[in-house]
């Protein structure tokens, strides 16, 4: 029987981080994927000439080496890079009103606010300034020394202690929602709203549920770093990690389906694959979702009962429709690569189909597309409850679909006439490919509701990563969630030596 240090379940980009850095620090990993292609949520795929992103379109500081990017830390470490290409402004939002030009740098974006309402810009520059403080004593740790042990803190206060005495006077502000600062600082009604939409992009909720530590990573990466994209799309990304993984000499298997988690006496053993195979192993890692790994790849006499209960009983964020199309590209010399569309302001911005997000990034990188095309990738929420494959599922498909077309119109008129390649994805779409429970994206664990689960299990040996194990559904967190549970699996020793080597080698 095959025997290794680690196996991960799921290629996710957090499965990936975990998997690599572990590889790095010396131990024999093994990552299963279900699907035939890598990435997890963040995955690429290819239709007639066009590669699509499936999930993550927005990415900043993948090429600035002061940024905080947690995954651009982790390809240092890994020996790898990504060519990416920066761009400003970021792109456009679109309120049935107005139309707002988005820009990464600060100035610029807060002199665009100033053009619509003043009174806006100012208290922008005010909330900005708070979200600064909260940043700069967090910004100067590297994601690369988080442990989700004890050894944390001895780790921090030996490596950076002026840090560590700067972010005192905010410990209280990590605990708090983005809501009690705008509630603090904001008065302008528009600018509320625009926060609210800038916190839902971000963690699929409003201000008032999203903790305020995401926000200020946003505003603070917006204030010091740049926004770029990798050449290649997300599948780039997802390429560059298994490089660095192999490299350190670990295995990627796709098309292996682990059926089960194999345990004995409260101790993970190693998984059991669908086709009967075990492969054992000192330690576990599944980067299945929270939801998925406790009904599924874990019986339900594994776990404490209370335990199961409350875990599951975790609020999920909605799951998606997605529009993948390809489009002819002739008189489109203009278009920036984001867009955001709320169709009704008076409709609350997490209804499904109010907001839709649009990507276009062959306006970036034209390889993505063939010659004389776009690609264009186009998204929003979706309750996962009444969809099913029947007779009437194509028509449906097309209708949830709508609201979709109708955002694109917005930024391209005549898209409809454009059009040579159409995929629609629902819920059921993410559930199949992905394997995530009602195909959501992640926790909705509201600021103040709770903590995050961490990567620890009851179960002995047994460890989680991925974007229900921290705050925030996008790339940074779940990047970061995989060096939290990789350093807390070695010694201290081991990962305050690869810190220093990289630190020494920015120096």
């Amino acid at each position: 029987m095959e025997s290794l240090d680690v196996v991960v379940i799921g290629s996710g980009i957090g499965g990936l981080v975990a998997a690599g850095l572990l590889t790095r620090y010396g131990r024999r990993v093994l990552v299963c994927e279900s699907h035939t292609l890598p990435g997890g949520a963040a995955h690429a795929f290819q239709r007639q000439g066009f590669t699509f992103d499936s999930g993550p379109s927005f990415y900043c500081g993948l090429a600035d080496p002061t940024s905080c990017n947690p995954l651009r830390e982790v390809l240092n470490a890994l020996g790898e890079k990504v060519n990416t290409v920066a761009y400003d402004p970021l792109g456009h939002y679109h309120f049935p009103e107005r139309t707002l030009a988005i820009y990464g740098d600060a100035k610029r974006y807060q002199a665009s606010l100033a053009e619509f309402n003043p009174q806006a810009a100012q208290e922008l520059q005010a909330l900005t300034d708070k979200m600064l403080a909260i940043y700069r004593p967090l910004g100067s740790i590297p994601a690369l020394a988080l442990r989700a042990d004890g050894w944390l803190f001895p780790l921090l206060a030996q490596r950076f202690p002026t840090a560590m005495l700067q972010m005192l006077p905010q410990l209280r502000s990590l605990g708090r929602s983005m809501g009690d600062f705008v509630d603090e600082t904001v008065h302008d009604p528009w600018l509320r709203q625009l926060i609210d939409l800038e916190c839902f992009l971000l963690s699929g909720m409003k201000s008032h549920e999203t903790v305020a530590p995401e926000m200020a990573f946003m505003f603070g990466e917006r204030a010091a770093s740049v926004i770029d994209y990798p050449m290649g799309g997300s599948g780039a990304l997802v390429d560059a990690l298994i490089r660095g993984f192999k490299r350190w000499g670990g295995e990627l298997r796709l098309g292996t389906h682990v059926s089960k988690i194999w345990t004995d006496r409260n101790q993970a053993q190693g998984v059991i694959l669908k086709n009967g195979e075990r492969i054992r192993a000192d330690k576990v890692i599944s980067n299945a979702t929270l939801w998925d790994t406790y009904n599924h790849l874990l019986d339900d006499t594994d776990l404490p009962m209370g335990y199961r209960q409350k875990s599951l009983e975790t609020p999920a964020v909605d799951s998606f429709m997605h529009l993948h199309l390809g489009i002819q590209a002739e008189g489109l010399d203009d278009l920036t690569v984001h867009h955001v569309v709320v169709h009704d302001t008076d409709t609350d911005i997490t209804t499904p189909g109010n907001t839709c997000m649009i990507s276009i990034p062959s306006v970036l990188d034209p390889t993505l597309a063939p010659e004389g095309h776009h690609v264009v990738h186009a998204y929003t929420l979706e309750p996962w409850q009444d969809w099913q494959r029947d007779a009437g599922y194509g028509a449906k498909k097309e209708a949830r679909a709508k609201p979709l077309m109708r955002a694109l119109q917005k930024v391209i008129p005549d898209i409809c006439d454009r059009i040579t390649l159409k995929l629609i994805g629902t819920p059921l779409t993410h559930q199949r490919f992905l394997r995530r429970h009602q195909g959501t994206y992640g926790p909705a664990i509201a600021a103040g509701q709770g903590l995050f689960p961490s990567c620890k299990t009851p179960i002995k040996g047994l460890y989680r990563v991925g974007d229900s194990t921290i705050p925030g559904i996008g790339v940074p967190a779940v990047a970061a969630s995989g060096i939290l549970c990789a350093n807390s699996l070695v010694s201290p020793r081991e990962s305050a030596a690869l810190l220093d080597l990289q630190r020494s080698k920015s120096t």
